[in-house]
């Protein structure tokens, strides 16, 4: 695992910025987590474990290219729940089986164009000082009403990361299954600025809702961050195989 991003993206795909976000891990076993995963990628593991994320945050100003982002449907808080994938070129990678968001078209746009799970929802993300409260409650397509609602207090800045704190945050691509083929979509941002943070409640139902089992006790690990500027590049050209 890299701290910083492992390739460019000079002509970006697509821009973005992800703030205030909250990252929740617990650890799965990899066997569970196996069937769940794309064909042509494994689970990523680290000391044995792998992990599921509930990660809720804003996504501020998608944009296409270099267009500048859209302010209000590019603008809309989003929480996914989340698995860790390498593939047979030992490419790491994130799995989303759920991504909650508030603004339909972008919902809809995501769905068709790259076949990403995405779900329309009623969400909100409200901010008191250093405590923090995410709220999601799914409206379409379902399961209707799965919700969660997260509240943290942040902490003080994390000076050096641990392995699994960059395990769980240093992903540079996801993968997803496209028209029957493995997708690779890479990106690239500033390395994460990162703090500790306080569970204060967390109730939900996103994670078993996404076909998994639902998390038993606190989580391994919660961290908050103020967020990165993102840029997803174009999927890597599949390469021609000799006759």
């Amino acid at each position: 695992m890299t701290p910083d991003p492992p390739h460019h993206t000079d002509r970006p795909l697509l821009t973005q910025s992800w703030l205030d976000l909250a990252f929740l891990h617990w650890p799965a076993d990899p066997a569970t987590v196996a069937p769940l995963l794309p064909a042509g990628t494994v689970p990523d593991t680290h000391e044995g474990l792998t992990y599921v994320g509930l990660v809720a945050f804003r996504m501020h100003r998608v944009g296409w290219f270099r267009l500048p982002g859209v302010p209000y449907l590019g603008s809309f808080p989003e929480t996914n729940v989340r698995l860790y994938s390498v593939d047979g070129q030992g490419r790491r990678g994130v799995v989303f089986r759920s991504l909650d968001a508030s603004r339909l078209i972008p919902v809809a746009a995501a769905r068709s164009t790259f076949r990403l799970p995405y779900l329309w929802s009623r969400m909100s993300v409200r901010r008191d000082g250093d405590i923090l409260t995410y709220t999601s409650t799914r409206r379409w397509p379902g399961p209707r009403g799965a919700h969660s609602a997260l509240t943290i207090r942040v902490g003080d800045p994390v000076a050096e990361p641990t392995a699994l704190e960059h395990f769980l945050t240093a992903r540079w691509a996801l993968h997803s299954e496209f028209h029957g083929r493995l997708l690779y979509l890479p990106n690239t941002h500033p390395r994460w600025p990162l703090h500790r943070a306080e569970l204060l409640a967390c109730e939900e139902d996103l994670i078993a809702a996404a076909g998994l089992p639902a998390p038993v006790g606190a989580p391994a690990s919660v961290l908050y961050s103020p967020g990165v500027p993102v840029r997803f590049a174009r999927p890597p050209r599949r390469r021609r195989e000799n006759p």
